[in-house]
C-alpha cells in the first residue's frame, strides 16, 4: 500500500473515531444563520454533511481525472504501437531493398567474373595459337636449317660409296 492512501485512511479513520466518540454534541441542535433564513438544526451533523459532500465531490474528480489520464495513456499506447507497425514495415521495406541490392550486385559480380573468364578463355586461345604458329615456324625453321647444313654436308663429302 503506498504511504499516501495509508495517510488517507488513517485521517478517514481518525474522523469517525472522533465522530463515534463525539456523537451525541454532533446532533445537539443549534440556531444556525445561512445569511438569508435561520434554522434549528444539528451543527455537527450539517458539518459532517459539507465533510462527506466535499468528499464525493473530490472523489468525482479523482475519478474524472484518473479517466482522463487511462484514456491518454490507451491513446498513446495506440499511437506507439502504429509508428512501431510502420516502424516495423520501413525496417522489411529497407531489409527488402537490401537484400534485392545484394542479389542485383552479386549478379553483376558473377557477369564480370564470366565476362572475365571469357575474356580469358579467349586471351588464352589466341596465345595458343600464336605459340603453336612460333613453334611451327621454328620448326620449319630449324627443318630448313637442318636441310641446309645436310646439303652442304653432302656437298662438302664425296657419297659413301665414291670414298675409298
Amino acid at each position: 500500500m503506498k504511504v499516501r492512501t495509508l495517510l488517507l485512511v488513517l485521517f478517514i479513520l481518525f474522523i469517525a473515531g472522533f465522530v463515534a466518540l463525539n456523537f451525541e454534541q454532533i446532533l445537539q441542535p443549534t440556531a444556525l444563520n445561512f445569511g438569508f433564513t435561520q434554522v434549528q438544526a444539528p451543527m455537527g451533523l450539517v458539518l459532517l454533511g459539507m465533510l462527506a459532500l466535499v468528499l464525493v465531490v473530490f472523489l468525482g474528480a479523482l475519478v474524472y481525472y484518473q479517466t482522463l489520464h487511462l484514456m491518454e495513456v490507451r491513446r498513446i499506447t495506440r499511437e506507439a504501437a502504429d509508428q512501431r507497425v510502420l516502424a516495423d514495415k520501413a525496417e522489411a521495406s529497407r531489409f527488402t531493398e537490401l537484400r534485392q541490392y545484394l542479389q542485383n550486385e552479386s549478379q553483376a559480380v558473377v557477369a564480370r567474373e564470366r565476362e572475365l573468364s571469357d575474356r580469358l578463355s579467349v586471351k588464352m586461345d589466341q596465345m595458343q595459337a600464336a605459340l603453336t604458329q612460333v613453334v611451327e615456324q621454328t620448326g620449319n625453321g630449324l627443318s630448313a636449317s637442318v636441310g641446309e647444313l645436310e646439303d652442304r654436308l653432302e656437298r662438302q663429302l664425296p657419297p659413301p660409296g665414291d670414298r675409298i
